[in-house]
């Protein structure tokens, strides 16, 4: 059986976080360079020499004296603690594969259970708004319809039943079928309205997007997704008839896929719009089946 890479991935390890971040100066150096890659800039005169208070940590612009702390505006902003505590936070929560709780957080960090709950939400409050303005894009994207929740006492069973929360699962592939992104949209309803409004906002397709045979996934039509291209720039006449018909390798057989486990609803391209109603294709599950580092990665440090 061959090796999932994604899964046994080389991460960082706990003996080279703390030679690359075990002080404070090294967290102050590491931050300085975020922040300021290119060197300090006042924000008040744009100078670029600054001088560090002895009796404080504050940069001082050498030009106008107009003080900048190295954290305000930052998630770390008016913080009590080391930035060696919040750095070994951010290892902790990005290098656990099957997630962190704030009481085993406040454990390893050796703070109360309330400062551990207060930084594990920050750092995931954070991650979810860089995530979150960034749409899918990439030659291949399978949508899916999923509840969180399940049904009250009494009550209706089934989809729209009280106390299900209905969300959008979007997962980014490649050609091949390798998962790159994924995200997870908390929608109104499952109607066309609401997903196509969903996928005006976090669809930018390069190539067909496909989901099962829910109707509501008729939303994401392909007039939609001429307004998405040509969002970013006009769109040639000949990318239009091109992505007009379901192209020939999909028909024929199912999508490429790293997972050999299917499901059994048929799964139908649903961007660019299909040619014939009985073009469909035999849906794979595909899994990111990685850790939260390999996520974290890319988006904590900016």
């Amino acid at each position: 059986m061959a090796k999932n890479v994604v899964q046994f991935q080389k991460g960082l390890s706990e003996a080279a976080f703390r030679s690359q971040y075990g002080t404070e100066e090294q967290c102050r150096a590491a931050l300085f360079s975020w922040r300021w890659p290119r060197g300090f800039v006042c924000p008040k005169c744009a100078g670029t020499h600054s001088i560090v208070l002895r009796t404080r940590p504050i940069q001082q612009c050498s030009t106008c004296r107009h003080q900048v702390s190295l954290i305000a505006g930052t998630i770390f902003h008016a913080t009590k603690l080391p930035l060696t505590t919040w750095f070994a936070a951010i290892y902790h929560l990005t290098q656990s594969k099957n997630g962190l709780s704030s009481l085993e957080l406040a454990r390893r960090l050796g703070v109360s259970h309330y400062t551990a709950w207060k930084i594990q939400h920050k750092l995931m409050q954070v991650m979810l708004e860089r995530d979150q303005d960034k749409p899918l894009t990439g030659e291949r994207i399978e949508v899916d319809d999923a509840y969180i929740g399940g049904e009250r006492s009494g009550g209706k069973r089934g989809r729209g039943s009280a106390g299900k929360t209905p969300f959008v699962a979007a997962v980014e592939t490649t050609a091949e079928g390798r998962p790159v992104r994924v995200k997870f949209s908390r929608v109104a309803n499952f109607r066309r309205v609401s997903i196509k409004g969903w996928a005006v906002r976090h669809l930018r397709p390069a190539g067909p997007v496909y989901s099962d045979g829910l109707n509501a996934f008729r939303g994401i039509s392909y007039p939609a997704a001429v307004r998405l291209r040509t969002a970013r720039g006009p769109m040639p006449a000949a990318a239009i008839s091109r992505s007009s018909r379901v192209p020939a390798r999909r028909r024929s057989g199912p999508p490429p896929s790293s997972g050999p486990t299917p499901c059994s609803a048929t799964s139908r391209p649903v961007w660019p719009a299909p040619s014939t109603p009985s073009a469909t294709n035999t849906c794979r599950v595909i899994s990111p089946n990685s850790n939260t580092a390999s996520i974290a990665a890319t988006i904590w440090p900016p």
